[in-house]
């Protein structure tokens, strides 16, 4: 990764540049930086034109026109993103490529009393942790005017609580599985033989009264342990049972994952470059290229916030967007991530500490259930 050093002068420069353009939309002149430090000594108009002329050449700002302002580059917001989440870290030298990293520091500025208010009224009448997901997307894309991405945990224990079998043709059963979490989880079955109703009913209940309030990926096993040791006593019914598992019927990951997004209008809104749009809309549109982008980004055993400026690596159309997302927990169990995904030009401080309110909501709304 390149680098480039970045003196004080260049750096207060950078920053009120940034942050102009974050709270306009327009490119940036001089002028208007000079504004902002006329009583500095040491920061002439001249001066600054001379400060912003040196940061193009490093790669931190763009012009358009000869005649227009500057705009910063993906470079110089995860420049940004550094100082405002990482205030330990050495100042003054950033890297030009790839995508910046940041943990949110403890310390930073809290939300006011207004959003946290706007946040727990919109979580009002939440009683599972699907409900929680799902209004967090809504939540995240209200405040962030961007789009607000929650992602249930493939991979937490989840603790059944009811399953059943429904015939829908030759060879397809619909698998329906109720977790004591609230999830309702559905697959249709191919199986390798024709069941009854009846034998469907048997291994429902089976399942129903033996396992209820195991942990789901233990049922397997312990359904394959006394196919082993009963054999001869359970052949039939266990063999059933067996069948239905191994087709998926147990199944908590992969392509269950469940997604919930909002906000795409919101991109829309912000977004000029209509082809370049369209391009970003496409990519965000396949449900695993967001679910690989919230995986590979936030660590799901680590409750932290994460941001992520420049998404090329994901899909050259989202270079210009951030993703500030975390890990949502309960009782020690992941129940997945939650996540902003916006335009480079978003109030990152505000957003950063709204991802992490919503993530630590859970804790707080929903309760565990007793087993």
């Amino acid at each position: 990764m390149a680098e480039t050093r970045v003196s004080p002068r260049e750096r207060l420069v950078l920053t009120a540049i940034i942050e102009l353009y974050i709270a306009t939309g327009e490119p940036v002149a001089s002028q208007a930086v000079a504004d902002q430090f006329a009583h500095k000594e040491g920061l002439s108009s001249a001066t600054i034109r001379n400060v912003m002329a040196s940061l193009g050449d490093a790669g931190l700002l763009e012009q358009a026109h000869t005649s227009a302002g500057r705009v910063p580059t993906a470079a110089a917001f995860r420049f940004y993103v550094e100082q405002i989440t990482r205030p330990e870290a050495p100042m003054g030298r950033i890297g030009l490529g790839g995508a910046a990293f940041a943990t949110l520091p403890q310390n930073g500025i809290p939300l006011s009393e207004e959003r946290r208010g706007q946040i727990e009224e919109s979580f009002a009448g939440v009683t599972s942790s699907n409900e929680y997901l799902e209004r967090t997307s809504h939540v995240l894309a209200l405040v962030s005017s961007g789009l607000g991405v929650a992602l249930a945990s493939g991979t937490a224990e989840q603790v059944l609580e009811h399953i059943h079998f429904s015939r829908l043709s030759a060879g397809r059963v619909l698998a329906v599985v109720v977790t004591r979490a609230g999830a309702v989880l559905d697959r249709v079955l191919v199986l390798d033989r024709e069941f009854t109703h009846l034998e469907l009913e048997t291994a429902a209940r089976y399942l129903n009264e033996t396992f209820h309030a195991w942990p789901i990926d233990r049922i397997r096993t312990e359904i394959a342990r006394r196919i082993e040791e009963e054999q001869a006593a359970y052949n039939q019914l266990l063999a059933s049972v067996e069948e239905l598992c191994r087709k998926g019927a147990l199944t908590t990951s992969g392509d269950n994952s469940v997604l919930y997004v909002e906000g795409m209008s919101n991109l829309i809104a912000v977004e000029v470059d209509r082809d370049r749009l369209k391009q970003m809309l496409l990519a965000l549109e396949a449900k695993q290229r967001l679910v690989d982008l919230l995986t590979a980004y936030v660590n799901g055993s680590q409750q932290e916030v994460r941001v992520v400026v420049g998404l090329d690596e994901a899909s050259p159309a989202m270079q210009d967007l951030v993703l500030i997302g975390s890990s949502t927990r309960l009782g020690g169990t992941s129940l997945g991530t939650v996540a902003v995904i916006a335009p480079t030009r978003i109030q990152y401080q505000e957003m950063i500490q709204a991802v992490r309110y919503v993530a630590r909501l859970s804790e707080r709304i929903l309760e565990i259930p007793s087993q």
